[in-house]
């Protein structure tokens, strides 16, 4: 999840209180369960879930409720590395008590460890948080590394599904797509307007109250490349635009780049003064 969208803390919370708390939704050893999720996790005497989806960093839990309240015969897990939203997260689960949501304290890179091949439907990639460094690349959950670790946990059908407020990192994603071998099957610049009806996240309503579009992809695995290789500029500042006046006209930056796009915008305005003055 962006960076500057980190929890607040509302007087006297307690993280390790809350973490008790609400210790029966949270799996702190999910990778005891590889392999065996959907039955493990199906409430006692149910069968085994149809299907399993993976929400990586799912922020406070407001897309994984509504997904599994739309889909109670899917099984979602809520990952997030961050322990405060872990602890809302398992909050929100445990008040509406769906039965098919766990909360999973840990990282996107380890989804080998805690999954077996093909036992994931679906990745969902809600508003990751950018990196928008070339030397913080690796850190990012959109990017083709991340894309070679989901193809060996996703079914033969899986999908990976990106949603973000950073056309840059939207930009990103599109040349890591075919670097790893997946097959684009939906991409769009405007995903709210398009799918409405689309469960939302909290970072998703709070982005699109300051102006922000969803820009959203889905992509599934296709033969694996001959040769996996990293040819695409990694500093998201190389997918903005670079025009002052485009520059200028960009009524909302994505969050984690407002400086490098007021740098950009600083930079492009120099140059223009520059160039005007040689003329």
């Amino acid at each position: 999840m962006p960076h500057a969208l980190h929890a607040r803390l509302p007087k006297n919370f307690v993280l390790e209180e809350r973490l008790e708390r609400y210790g029966s939704v949270i799996e702190l050893k999910p990778e005891n369960l590889r392999g065996r999720w959907a039955e493990s996790c199906a409430p006692l005497g149910a069968a085994p879930f149809s299907e399993m989806r993976l929400d990586l960093g799912c922020g406070k839990g407001a897309f994984a409720v509504e997904a599994a309240r739309r889909e109670p015969d899917v099984l979602f897990v809520a990952m997030d590395s961050e322990p405060i939203c872990v602890a809302y997260a398992a909050q929100r689960v445990f008040e509406s008590g769906l039965p098919n949501v766990v909360v999973v304290p840990s990282t996107g890179m380890r989804v080998r460890e805690f999954f077996s091949p093909g036992e994931l439907s679906v990745i969902h990639l809600n508003f990751p948080t950018p990196f928008p460094r070339k030397r913080d690349a690796g850190k990012r959950m959109a990017c083709m590394e991340r894309l070679m670790d989901f193809r060996e946990v996703l079914a033969p059908s899986g999908e990976v599904r990106l949603r973000t407020d950073s056309q840059p990192l939207f930009d990103f994603m599109l040349t890591q797509v075919p670097l790893a071998g997946y097959e684009l099957l939906w991409e769009s610049r405007d995903a709210r307007s398009e799918r409405p009806n689309d469960p939302a996240s909290e970072y998703e309503r709070r982005l699109g109250a300051q102006g922000a579009r969803v820009l959203a992809l889905t992509a599934k695995p296709g033969p694996v490349p001959e040769r996996v290789e990293q040819t695409a500029e990694l500093s998201l500042a190389a997918y903005l635009p670079h025009d002052l006046e485009t520059l200028q006209g960009l009524a909302y930056a994505p969050h984690g780049m407002e400086a490098t796009v007021e740098n950009l915008r600083n930079r492009a305005a120099r140059e223009g003064r520059q160039n005007a003055s040689t003329i």
